[in-house]
């Protein structure tokens, strides 16, 4: 095995991975990769601002990484492909907890301990990191090199120009994960000793191109009231994906996905909108979107016995000076049919922070009351609205996936209601308890039988 030099900074070799594991650990590996980049001896990488917590990387969000990182990096690039990584990789054989002389990715470990500000995005879409290898033609403009580990004593180091090195790693499931990672992990160092040895200076990358490990998380039940949370409610991979409004320069600024998007007229029969909305062939005639309004109109016809029928979602971003910071507030969804109007009011409670998505599990204009008709007389008194399963964010939107959402169940349940009312009637009754305990007295004498009894004067 290639001998490691580990060089010791302000924390410990120990401490710098616990660090970055924790930091792997708060991330969920849904459909995401891992990237790690680092430099050699006396590079470093310009200071990047790391992702929020829970937030994956998207392709445009790297290719800015790797613009902003080339501006002071070595460019002979290492790029190391495994077939699959996930953050689980890491933290189940990296030796972390135990004997680090255990772990899988040590050679990783000291060169980034080595490295001078590496970069670590924990959740990557695997779908970019499977163009990274394009991304590093198209701004250093040099073809690669694809180098097989087997055929690695051969190969000849090129000193006189930079170079664009690919290296792709294999990757297996079952009892030999472990070994074929040592494997990998030693093929990086000897990769990374070669270019110290000729004093090449180098900017490494290590990634996968599919995540090993995908873990869905499960969606909010039906009805169900979990509390107001940051949370991601995910599409199962099995329903339609959400309607996107592009604007001019052709990037995504809202996005809507919804179970049923069902309407009814004069009490009629309900009709689900659903099924046309999310075909990817859906009308977004006279959608609108910029900094401070976002305005989705989704474009029906025949529908029942109407001709033309139009539902529209009203969006703005204000500041409050109270929280110090941006909201985006649902304002009115509105009906246009055959020449008529319905609008609907937001009641309030369709909001999220501008840059998080809003999930309810049912926007009604009857059951959650969530959608409230402008007046009593006017058209809206006529129809019925419901969504399930209901998303949609019109700001802040980065590529074709919704960010973080704030959700609209209340916090407290009737449940939990009920058992603080039960727990502090019991703490009341045991607090009077105790109080009239602690107010009870013994006489000081007792009465004698054999003896004259004991009189207490009173006071005239």
């Amino acid at each position: 095995m290639t001998e490691v030099r580990l060089r010791c900074g302000s924390l410990s070799t120990m401490a710098f991975t616990s660090v970055l594991f924790v930091i792997f650990s708060v991330y969920s590996c849904s459909a995401q990769v891992p990237l790690l980049m680092w430099t050699s001896d006396g590079y470093s990488l310009p200071h990047l601002t790391q992702p929020p917590a829970g937030q994956a990387v998207s392709g445009g969000q790297l290719v800015s990484y790797l613009k902003s990182a080339l501006t002071t990096a070595p460019h002979n690039v290492l790029l190391f492909l495994q077939d699959k990584l996930s953050i689980d990789d890491f933290t189940m054989y990296g030796g972390v907890f135990g004997n680090k002389q255990d772990g899988a990715f040590l050679n990783i470990k000291s060169a980034l301990q080595a490295s001078s500000n590496p970069l670590v995005l924990p959740a990557l879409e695997w779908s970019a990191s499977d163009s990274v290898l394009e991304l590093f033609q198209g701004e250093l403009y040099i073809p690669a090199v694809h180098i097989d580990p087997n055929t690695l004593k051969e190969f000849q180091l090129n000193t006189s120009q930079p170079s664009l090195l690919a290296i792709h790693l294999p990757y297996s499931t079952g009892a030999e994960l472990k070994k074929l990672l040592l494997s990998n992990d030693e093929i990086i160092g000897d990769i990374l000793d070669m270019f110290n040895s000729h004093a090449v200076p180098y900017t490494a990358v290590y990634t996968g191109l599919k995540p090993s490990r995908v873990i869905q998380d499960t969606p909010i039940s039906a009805r169900s009231s979990v509390g107001r949370s940051l949370l991601q409610a995910p599409l199962q991979p099995s329903v339609k994906p959400p309607v996107t409004f592009k604007n001019t320069e052709g990037q995504p600024c809202i996005l809507l996905w919804a179970d049923t998007l069902s309407i009814s007229y004069a009490q009629g029969q309900w009709v689900d909108l659903g099924p046309e909305t999310f075909n990817s062939s859906a009308n977004l005639t006279g959608s609108t979107c910029n900094e401070t309004l976002s305005r989705l109109v989704l474009n029906y016809q025949n529908v029942r016995n109407f001709r033309s029928l139009r539902l529209i979602f009203s969006m703005r971003k204000i500041f409050f000076p109270v929280s110090a910071r941006n909201w985006a507030i649902m304002e009115q969804v509105v009906l246009e049919y055959d020449g008529q109007t319905a609008i609907f009011n937001g009641s309030g409670g369709i909001y999220a922070p501008a840059e998080f998505s809003f999930h309810c599990q049912n926007v009604s204009s009857s059951e959650s009351a969530l959608l409230v008709p402008r007046t009593l007389t006017d058209n809206a008194s006529q129809w019925r609205l419901s969504f399930t399963d209901f998303q949609i964010q019109g700001f802040n939107v980065t590529g074709e996936h919704f960010s973080y959402a704030s959700d609209c169940a209340g916090f407290f349940a009737p449940g939990i209601w009920m058992g603080l009312l039960t727990s502090l009637l019991m703490v009341l009754i045991l607090t009077y308890g105790l109080h009239m305990i602690m107010q009870l007295c013994t006489m000081d004498r007792f009465d004698d039988p054999k003896g004259p009894t004991i009189s207490v004067p009173l006071n005239e």
